[in-house]
């Protein structure tokens, strides 16, 4: 296995969790990263901020799926070890190692799906959860410490917004997410029925497998296909 192949399959074992620890150090290394970050409130017209918004998220987008492609492919031509295999099942949540499941899971995401998504959770990077802490998805975390309290945030609620340490990193988390957790199974379901049977993957059908996403059900799947639609993003499909 070549050098490039060795660092991107290292880089995909690494357990998640690493990305959103919310110590001090990942919190100012988040706010150090955003000054990087364009601010989309600055440009007042709003085609051109979309563009800018898109022209930003597009590579990173792509460079994401680009490594997941780069994992799937050593496993479908068999060029893991047991051990490379174990590593990466532990990182998408199975128990055990199986080829046909492994291969429903790591796979790409429609980049059509990722910029819509990333458009409605972060108000188009105008969200103080992705401007501050690089948090373009809305993605909760559960354990006291591990992101950021909510301003409104209910009585006796404990869910914080995840603090990633670049926008990223909050991309890599976000595909994680809908590759390992029993929230998002639909959308493999979908995703692994277009492989078998040859069919081009497009955000707005797998967007069909969301409806957990939020609590709006499926109002907030047709929001996502609006979103794709209105913007054209199925070219980047």
């Amino acid at each position: 296995m070549d050098n490039p192949v060795k660092k991107i399959l290292l880089a995909l074992v690494v357990t998640a969790t690493i990305t959103t620890q919310a110590s001090g150090t990942w919190r100012i290394t988040s706010l150090i990263n955003s000054l990087n970050t364009p601010n989309f409130s600055e440009n007042k017209d709003v085609k051109r901020m979309k563009i800018a918004f898109f022209n930003y998220l597009l590579p990173m987008v792509e460079k994401e799926n680009q490594k997941i492609n780069t994992v799937r492919s050593l496993i479908k031509n068999n060029r893991l070890g047991q051990s490379q295999l174990k590593k990466i099942a532990k990182k998408y949540h199975l128990k055990k190692i199986d080829k046909t499941t492994l291969l429903e899971r790591v796979d790409t995401i429609p980049t059509s799906l990722v910029l819509a998504q990333a458009a409605i959770e972060s108000n188009w990077g105008r969200s103080r959860f992705s401007k501050y802490w690089n948090n373009y998805f809305g993605i909760w975390c559960f354990t006291k410490g591990c992101g950021i309290v909510p301003k409104n945030r209910n009585e006796g609620a404990k869910h914080e917004i995840m603090n990633f340490a670049s926008t990223h990193k909050s991309i890599e988390y976000y595909m994680l997410n809908l590759n390992r957790s029993h929230h998002y199974q639909l959308l493999r379901q979908i995703r692994f029925h277009k492989r078998k049977h040859n069919l081009k993957l497009t955000g707005r059908s797998l967007a069909e497998g969301l409806d957990k996403y939020s609590a709006v059900g499926y109002e907030y799947i047709e929001l996502i296909q609006s979103v794709i639609r209105q913007n054209n993003l199925t070219r980047f499909d």
